[in-house]
């Protein structure tokens, strides 16, 4: 499945980019699509078949999954 994971800060992304290389997840880095938000900042998009909670952590904001062309939004950080 395709994630796209949306961070509060560019370190958040830069400590997820170096989760996913030791867990030997691809990962991109790449400003947030303008359809999820307005905001200026930096997202990730990996392809992960496990449980996506595993991943969480309290430097991410949104995950997306994207099926078919949507976006849907599956993690919301309170």
């Amino acid at each position: 499945m395709v994630y796209t994971i949306l961070f509060f800060t560019h370190s958040a992304a830069i400590k997820f980019e170096h989760k996913c290389k030791k867990n030997h997840i691809k990962c991109e880095l790449m400003p947030v699509p303008r359809i999820l938000s307005s905001n200026c900042s930096i997202s990730a998009r990996i392809n992960f078949e496990d449980d996506i909670e595993e991943l969480i952590d309290d430097g991410i904001e949104k995950i997306f999954q994207t099926r078919d062309n949507d976006n849907i939004l599956i993690y919301e950080a309170d």
